[in-house]
C-alpha cells in the first residue's frame, strides 16, 4: 500500500509516498481503507520537531531522535471497513467509520488497523467522509479538557484561538455545557466562532483580551502564546487556566502556589480514550458538533496540505482525500 512517510524532521518536503506492507487485521481489530485523513497542528509540529518551550530534549527522545519514530504520521481517519480480524462482532466489511489512533498514528496510509473496541465508531449519516475524518484531533481533546476543567453551567469562559481545530470544538461542546463562551480569534474568524455558539468575540489584534480582571471561570488557552502569568489574573476566585499546548513552564505551574484565590493551573497532554470518538459521533449525529473544514486537499498533495497548516492561520482542520469516488 502507499504510504507518506516521515524519516526526518524539517519541512514538508521531507515528506515522501513509499510503498509499505499491508497491515493485516489482528484478533478483534478490523482493517479500515482510508477514505480521509487530516493534517492536524500536531502532525505539522512533530514533522517539524517544533516542540512547546523546554520540551525539544524530552520530545525527541520520546518521538525520536533524527525523526519520528512513527515515520507515517496522521491522528485521524474515516473509512470503509474491507476486513475484520477473528472475533470481530461490532463491525464488518462495508461499513463506514470513523477513528482516531491518536499519538499511536499512521493514518497517512491507505489502510490502518484499529480495535474494534478501540477508538472506533460508525460514521454518522449525512457526514462526509472529509468532516467525519476531522472530528477526533479537536473533538476529543477538547472533550479531555472540559472534563478536566469540570465546565458547568453558567460558568463563563474564555476561549484563546478559537478558530482552530481545538478552539473551534471548545467553543461548540463548553457552549452545550451551558458556559457562556467568549472566543478570541482574528476579524475574518469572528463570523464562524459566533456561529458555532460564542457569546462574544474578541480580535485579538484590536483589542487586548488580558485586560479584563476576574472576568472568567475557566481559561481555554489552545496557541501556547499566553503564558500563565498573563492568565492567572484573568480568573475569578477557583478559576481554571487550561494550557492545552502547554511547555515546562506551564507544567511547573500546576503545582499550587499561596496567594492564588483557588486559582490553579491545568497542563499535560490530553487522554484519548476510546469511548470519547463515539461520544463525537453522536454529537456530530445529533447537529451539536460541527466539524469545521478549511480545505480538502488529494492525497498527492499532502505536503502542500502540511505547507498550509505550518502557516498558522487555518480555521478548524485541514483534510486529506485518499479516494475521491468512495467520498462521493
Amino acid at each position: 500500500m502507499q504510504a507518506v512517510v516521515c524519516r526526518r524532521y524539517g519541512g514538508p518536503e521531507v515528506l515522501e509516498f513509499r510503498e509499505v506492507p499491508m497491515p493485516e487485521p489482528a484478533a478483534n481489530e478490523v482493517r479500515v481503507k482510508v477514505v480521509a485523513t487530516s493534517v492536524t497542528s500536531g502532525d505539522s509540529r512533530l514533522r517539524a520537531a517544533r516542540f512547546p518551550p523546554g520540551m525539544g530534549l524530552i520530545a525527541r527522545l520520546l518521538f525520536g531522535w533524527r525523526g519520528p519514530r512513527q515515520p507515517i504520521l496522521g491522528t485521524e481517519l474515516a473509512g470503509i471497513v474491507d476486513a475484520v480480524g477473528a472475533g470481530v462482532t461490532r463491525y464488518r466489511p462495508g461499513d463506514a467509520v470513523m477513528a482516531f489512533p491518536g499519538g499511536a498514528m499512521g493514518c497517512h496510509a491507505e489502510y490502518r488497523c484499529v480495535a474494534e473496541t478501540g477508538p472506533i465508531a460508525r460514521k454518522p449519516d449525512g457526514l462526509s467522509f472529509a468532516k467525519a475524518a476531522t472530528l477526533c484531533f479537536g473533538g476529543s481533546t477538547a472533550l479531555h479538557f472540559l472534563e478536566v476543567a469540570a465546565v458547568a453551567p453558567g460558568d463563563r469562559v474564555l476561549v484563546v484561538g478559537a478558530s482552530g481545530a481545538v478552539g473551534s470544538a471548545l467553543v461548540q461542546l463548553a457552549r452545550h455545557r451551558g458556559a457562556a463562551v467568549t472566543a478570541v480569534c482574528s476579524a475574518r474568524n469572528a463570523d464562524l466562532v459566533r456561529d458555532l455558539g460564542a457569546a462574544a468575540v474578541i480580535d485579538y489584534a484590536t483589542i487586548d483580551f488580558r485586560g479584563q480582571p476576574g472576568a472568567y471561570d475557566v481559561v481555554f488557552e489552545t496557541t501556547g502564546g499566553m503564558t500563565t502569568g498573563e492568565a492567572l489574573p484573568l480568573l475569578r476566585r477557583k478559576g481554571r487556566f487550561v494550557a492545552i499546548a502547554a511547555g515546562v513552564p506551564d507544567m511547573l505551574a500546576t503545582i499550587g502556589a499561596p496567594g492564588r484565590g483557588g486559582r490553579r493551573v491545568i497542563a499535560g497532554p490530553a487522554s484519548e480514550k476510546p469511548e470519547h470518538v463515539r461520544q463525537l459521533a453522536d454529537l456530530a449525529a445529533s447537529g451539536v458538533l460541527r466539524p469545521v473544514v478549511d480545505g480538502t486537499f488529494s492525497f498527492d498533495a499532502i505536503a502542500a496540505a502540511h505547507a498550509y497548516v505550518d502557516t498558522g492561520r487555518k480555521r478548524g482542520s485541514v483534510a486529506v482525500l485518499l479516494d475521491p469516488a468512495a467520498h462521493e
